[in-house]
């Protein structure tokens, strides 16, 4: 383990769960338990717990869970050292680290340290006669050079190792600028730099570290943009370029585009509170991200086909999430030679100037009247037959509501659009939610209804070869994790006998912990567990089981787990104790009938 386990229990000791998810999460007591809107995953009703008790929470609606490292990890999207150090610095501890780990975390630092130096290089080359074409590119661009300064924008030059000796002679070498993806390799035994003749625009986070570039062409030539490939410390999923300035916004809102240079444009036309993905759709990483710090969004994707479907995948994401959602859509722009073309952000503030696109935020439209603008573009309402066909899917679309008063309002406007009577559509509208919530009901059945699938985990790598046993190594896990005086002196099973690996491992471990004179503890398993096996050993561990009667259902559950190892192991089982699972097997098939 990296960290001294002493280290690890007095960390968690003091990081109280409570404390620390309640620094991002606003929780609410429901019994003995903490409960409130899910930070890894986009809800309106709250199915994220937190027990103090256990020192763990978990997502009853994306199955997330963990202790209070884990919740680091994945809020802050830290390695388990990275995370260890965060919670440290939060507590006031010292970290007592090993060579190795110090080294990994070292090699982090200096990626981050390479990226910012790198940056204040370009910085300084705009400045400077060298990085003149940038300057011309940016004043054609009208970008001031206030605005310039505050994103921290940097000129690379047309040569094809400018940055790479500059940072190998500042003692960065070549296999750092490399992972880094600074420089390239031209497989032959050289490098060069990554980012030649570009305005470059480096990539900041929340925490203010430098994580990546992108970069803009200053001629015609391919390809226009180019950003910085991903890097042990850059996710273009989990960043959103402009946050680290959007954040400290006055706006009660966040506006979302497309293009690096349409986010600079708003910020100095006023708008400071725009981002952008980096090359990639909305993803449900940067929805958490954005969840930190508003509940409210504005899509103004281009104005063109792929914007709209951008538009649409982005509002498929944040259905039913707690976001209040808008779409800002730009309207085309009439060329000299009468031609309408599209115009992003950029375009439209250079042309109608912000008081116009001010008026655009502000009657911007909601993302049902968007989709419904989408569905009613598709048909020609002029005929019978197109209407009919509209009524039918608007009234998917519109089923797909959470809310009946949301049902009815939109349903009223559609049949408008279709020219029907209001009662005509409603009624389309009810149809289609009891299909939908027909269909829901029959798939949630089929579940209820096939045990070996609901007792599964979620993640496919972990399934389960013989639900039955499981199920009772399940259950000596909760023991142990609730009761372990109910446990003899020495372990009742080992590893062996588990037909979980996983299950297996996890006894294993806690066993460990216990023979060590600690009491067995799931967040103390952070470093020696995969997110999705920590998820699952939490979910096993949210369901319910009496101590009352422990040691009977203990003896019980040891039983059936050294039955069914004797199966696999094609060894004989005592008779006795067939003979017995089997009167059992039956009693438990009468019930169900």
């Amino acid at each position: 383990m990296a960290f001294p386990q002493s280290f690890l229990d007095e960390l968690t000791a003091r990081s109280d769960i409570a404390d620390v998810v309640g620094s991002y999460v606003q929780l609410t007591r429901r019994g003995s338990n903490l409960f409130g809107l899910c930070p890894f995953h986009s809800e309106k009703t709250g199915s994220f717990s937190v027990s103090p008790d256990k020192q763990i929470y978990y997502c009853f609606g994306c199955k997330r869970g963990g202790g209070v490292i884990n919740f680091i990890m994945e809020e802050e999207n830290l390695p388990f050292p990275d995370a260890v150090r965060f919670l440290a610095k939060r507590a006031g501890l010292e970290v007592p680290e090993e060579e190795s780990d110090r080294e990994a975390g070292r090699r982090r630092q200096r990626l981050l340290d390479l990226n910012r130096d790198a940056a204040r290089f370009y910085y300084r080359l705009l400045q400077q006669p060298e990085g003149r074409a940038v300057q011309e590119y940016l004043d054609r661009r009208q970008i001031r050079k206030g605005t310039a300064k505050n994103f921290g924008m940097g000129a690379s030059l047309d040569a094809w190792d400018v940055l790479l000796n500059e940072m190998t002679a500042k003692g960065y070498s070549k296999a750092e600028l490399l992972s880094a993806g600074l420089i390239v390799d031209n497989k032959r035994g050289g490098f060069y730099d990554k980012f030649r003749n570009r305005l470059m625009l480096p990539v900041i986070d929340t925490r203010g570290d430098v994580v990546a570039f992108g970069s803009r062409v200053l001629d015609k030539s391919e390809p226009k943009y180019m950003n910085s490939s991903e890097t042990p410390v850059y996710s273009k999923r989990r960043v959103l370029y402009g946050l680290n300035l959007a954040k400290k916004s006055k706006r009660p809102n966040i506006i979302l585009c497309e293009g690096n240079l349409d986010i600079v444009t708003l910020h100095q036309a006023g708008f400071d509170n725009a981002v952008a993905s980096m090359g990639t759709a909305l993803t449900p990483e940067q929805i958490r991200l954005l969840s930190r710090f508003t509940k409210e969004l504005v899509l103004c994707y281009d104005n063109d086909n792929a914007g709209k479907i951008a538009t649409e995948r982005a509002l498929q994401l944040l259905n039913g999430s707690e976001f209040s959602v808008k779409v800002l859509q730009l309207p085309r722009r009439r060329t000299g030679d009468g031609e309408l073309v599209k115009q992003d952000a950029d375009d439209f503030i250079k042309n109608q100037g912000p008081a116009a696109f001010e008026r655009l935020l502000s009657g911007s439209e909601n993302g049902v009247e968007f989709r419904m603008a989408q569905v009613a573009g598709k048909y020609d309402l002029d005929s019978d037959e197109q209407r009919v066909a509209y009524s039918q899917e608007i009234s998917e679309l519109l089923a797909s509501l959470p809310g009946a008063v949301e049902r009815e309002i939109y349903a009223a406007r559609a049949a408008e659009t279709a020219r029907i009577t209001p009662d005509a559509m409603k009624l389309e509208v009810q149809r289609a939610w009891k299909r939908k919530a027909a269909r829901e009901n029959r798939a949630e059945l089929r579940k209820e209804l096939n045990p070996a699938v609901q007792s599964q985990p979620q993640e496919r790598a972990l399934r389960y070869e013989n639900v039955r046993s499981a199920r009772a190594e399940e259950g000596v896990l909760r023991l142990l994790l609730l009761d372990d005086s109910l446990f003899p002196a020495q372990p009742p099973l080992q590893e062996a006998d588990f037909s979980s690996p996983l299950l297996g491992r996890v006894f294993a471990l806690l066993w460990r912990t216990k023979e060590a004179g600690r009491a067995p503890a799931l967040p103390a398993l952070a470093a020696e567990l995969t997110a999705e096996e920590m998820n699952h050993v939490t979910a096993v561990c949210q369901r319910p089981e009496s101590v009352q009667n422990g040691r009977q259902a203990l003896a019980d559950y040891i039983r059936v787990i050294q039955a069914e190892a004797a199966k696999r192991s094609g060894g004989e089982t005592d008779p006795l104790l067939a003979a017995a699972e089997k009167h059992k097997d039956k009693k438990g098939e009468k019930r169900n009938v």
